[in-house]
C-alpha cells in the first residue's frame, strides 16, 4: 500500500536559516545523514523540495472570483515543508519511517496518509 508522509516543518531549523546555527554541528551532519539515508530507501519516492512558505500564494474561488493571496494557506509554522510517497504494508510500517524524519524530532511533525482512490 502507498502512504504520502506530509512533513511539517513547524519550528524545524533549516539549512541557511539563523535557526540552523542553533543546532550543534553533530546534529546539523545527523540531519543530512537521516535525509539521505530516507533517500536511499527503496520504498520511498521523495517529493520535489519546496519553497518556503511565505513565497507561496493561497488562491480561493468565491463566487467566479479568484481571489490570490500571498503566503500559504495555514500559518507559516503548520505549513508543508515537504513530502514523500512511502510503499509500505502497514501503517505501522509507515510510523516507524515517519520516525526517522528530523522534523519529527525538531519541532514538526509527520502526517500519514494512505493513498486513496475518489474517481
Amino acid at each position: 500500500m502507498q502512504y504520502v508522509l506530509l512533513i511539517y516543518q513547524g519550528t524545524t531549523p533549516l539549512p541557511n536559516t539563523p535557526a540552523w546555527d542553533t543546532l550543534a554541528k553533530d546534529e546539523q551532519k545527523a540531519v543530512y545523514a537521516d535525509y539521505a539515508a530516507l533517500n536511499q530507501d527503496q520504498r520511498v519516492t521523495g517529493g520535489p523540495p519546496l519553497g518556503l512558505p511565505e513565497n507561496a500564494r493561497t488562491v480561493r474561488v468565491d463566487n467566479g472570483t479568484t481571489l490570490a493571496t500571498d503566503g500559504p494557506y495555514v500559518d507559516v509554522k503548520g505549513a508543508v515543508g515537504g513530502f514523500l510517497v512511502l510503499e509500505a504494508e502497514s501503517i505501522e510500517e509507515a510510523t516507524e519511517l515517519a520516525a526517522r524524519i528530523p522534523a519529527a524530532r525538531h519541532g514538526g511533525a509527520i502526517e500519514i496518509r494512505p493513498v486513496g482512490t475518489y474517481w
